[in-house]
């Protein structure tokens, strides 16, 4: 019997059947509504809300009535997200034995540490600030005045959330990496090239990361320094996908 078939032959509640099949029906679930929201969020909701100009009160209407409810379902479809991950790798026996220097393994970890960035960006970041917008808006609805802070905090939040949709494009390549990667990549990584890769994927992560939180010298001024990953859809889709060009290109020099 092969081992796939061995897997499909064990009852869905047994180890394997969660472990293989259950709980990454529910990862791919989670992460669907979660990335998909995330989109939503930079692709239709900010244009949006910027199209309205100075009709605040409608912009405020918007964000207590629809931006709230996307934002519930978004944050926890994140941690559902995580979790289901987690246990996926948890569950499966001996799931990391065959090693990190194998490019399945490698793939999926560099893709849980995009995701888990981007997990702590949703509840971190995201959610902290967009809470203040939030009650900025029901404050001012009600008839007081706005909240000074509440235009910072919008920023912080945006520059977040399209950081998020930048680190997306390779997490998802990498989410698939372990089951479709191997058609492509499967000599194992020696010690030097599995230092060069993690050498330099994780200096780009952190270089974005550090930016996405204001930490860079032009903090979170618009249009200054890689800031201006962030000022359009179509700059955070470029840089997106120009990151994944980077990371395909190392596994090309690596696995050539």
């Amino acid at each position: 019997m092969s081992g796939a078939t061995a897997i499909l032959a064990d009852s869905f509640f047994s180890r394997n059947g969660l472990g293989y099949w259950g709980f990454r029906w529910g990862h791919i679930l989670a992460g669907i509504t979660w990335i998909g929201l995330l989109y939503y969020f930079n692709f239709v909701q900010v244009p949006a809300l910027a199209a309205y100009g100075d009709e605040g009160r409608a912009r405020n209407i918007t964000l207590d009535n629809v931006g709230r409810r996307a934002l519930w379902w978004f944050r926890w479809s994140a941690l559902l997200t995580f979790l289901t991950g987690i246990l996926i790798t948890g569950i499966i026996k001996d799931y990391w034995k065959p090693g990190l220097d194998t490019p399945q393994l490698a793939g999926i970890l560099t893709g849980m540490l995009l995701g888990t960035i981007m997990l702590l960006n949703v509840w971190g970041v995201i959610w902290r600030n967009q809470k203040v917008v939030l009650a900025n808006a029901v404050n001012v609805l009600a008839g007081g005045e706005a909240n000074p802070a509440a235009a910072a905090a919008g920023r912080r939040a945006f520059m977040a959330s399209r950081q998020n949709t930048i680190f997306s494009i390779p997490m998802v390549w990498f989410m698939t990496f372990g089951g479709h990667g191997s058609v492509v990549y499967n000599q194992d990584l020696s010690g030097g090239e599995s230092a060069f890769y993690w050498i330099i994927a994780l200096l780009i992560i952190a270089i974005l990361e550090i930016n996405a939180l204001g930490l860079m010298p032009w903090k979170a001024q618009a249009k200054k320094g890689l800031n201006l990953i962030y000022e359009s859809v179509q700059n955070a889709l470029i840089a997106g996908f120009v990151l994944w060009a980077v990371f395909l290109v190392m596994w090309e020099i690596i696995e050539a």
